[in-house]
């Protein structure tokens, strides 16, 4: 609901308010605005008497503000960085809107990046801004329209859109693995690797394979893609999503170390949050992020392998 105008001051009398409270002389905002200083003077008067209270005090030949406006001006100046961003966002997509996402990297890299080009086909009113984000964040004040999210359906005040879910793969590298394991307990011979966010995944894969009650230790990373690395030049062994590594498979610079791919825990949502309206850029990358995800569950790896990921 929209705030009586008489608590809405215009925006002349706040840029002389924010500029005379920055530089402390009504000739000093004057020049920097371009307009005289009785011109300042009068917007500084409209606005006190608007708000019924004294936003300066004089010492010396400086003005200065008063405790209670210090703390009103710097809710101006964020509100007028606020609305200059705004404008210079409609000046360069002036025919749509822009899309501020934030992605985990290893999918954004892998899985929306190969596709992003396909959307900006079909919506070319849409920017679409990525920025990368590893855990759930407060939304309110973010700039972020939507997010990528791992794991489980946990993340507060959210929608969720499925996706892919995820299975992963122990491989290593051909001079590090001769051939594939007799038994899923040797790889407690060789040196493991690691996601330090993902500890207890090697623990579930021997679980998984039938060898209950251990928790190896392992070098630990915080990035997928320098763990991939690791393992390619031979720092260990690594359990990986397939969709991560569908080249070093195919080149032979990895192999698997033991079995197939196992479910893993979570799943790749997007996730908007439920109390603000939808926007159209967003309602556009929805449907099309669900197509996406519905023909890439469909033609499995063979529809994954044209953007370069299984």
């Amino acid at each position: 609901m929209m705030l009586p105008r008489r608590y809405l001051p215009s925006i002349p009398s706040l840029m002389a308010l924010e500029a005379v409270g920055r530089l402390g002389t009504a000739s000093a905002a004057a020049a920097e605005l371009a307009l005289t200083q009785g011109a300042i003077s009068r917007q500084l008067q409209v606005l006190e008497d608007q708000l019924g209270v004294p936003l300066l005090m004089r010492e010396r030949q400086r003005l200065r503000l008063t405790p209670a406006a210090e703390d009103y001006v710097r809710e101006v100046r964020r509100a007028l960085q606020t609305l200059a961003s705004a404008s210079l966002t409609l000046r360069a997509n002036p025919t749509g809107g822009s899309l501020n996402l934030a992605i985990l990297p290893a999918f954004g890299m892998h899985w929306l990046a190969p596709r992003l080009a396909g959307f900006a086909q079909r919506h070319p009113e849409v920017t679409v801004n990525l920025s990368t984000r590893l855990r759930p964040f407060d939304f309110a004040g973010s700039g972020f329209d939507a997010a990528i999210h791992y794991g489980r359906q946990d993340w507060p005040g959210v929608d969720y859109l499925k996706l892919m879910d995820e299975a992963i793969l122990a491989v290593g590298a051909p001079g590090l693995l001769s051939a594939p394991l007799a038994g899923a307990e040797d790889i407690l011979r060789l040196p493991l690797l690691q996601m330090e966010s993902r500890t207890g995944d090697w623990g579930r894969w021997l679980a998984h394979h039938g060898v209950a009650g251990q928790k190896p230790p392992g070098m630990l990373f915080d990035q997928f893609a320098t763990m991939t690395q690791g393992a390619v030049h031979g720092l260990g062994l690594a359990l990986v999503p397939t969709f991560l590594i569908a080249r070093e498979l195919a080149e032979g610079r990895l192999i698997p170390a033991f079995g197939g791919p196992i479910p893993a825990l979570g799943s790749y949502y997007l996730v908007w949050p439920k109390d603000q309206p939808p926007r159209a850029p967003l309602a556009s990358f929805r449907r099309w992020a669900e197509a996406e995800a519905q023909n890439a569950a469909l033609t499995g790896p063979q529809g994954a392998a044209k953007h370069g990921v299984s």
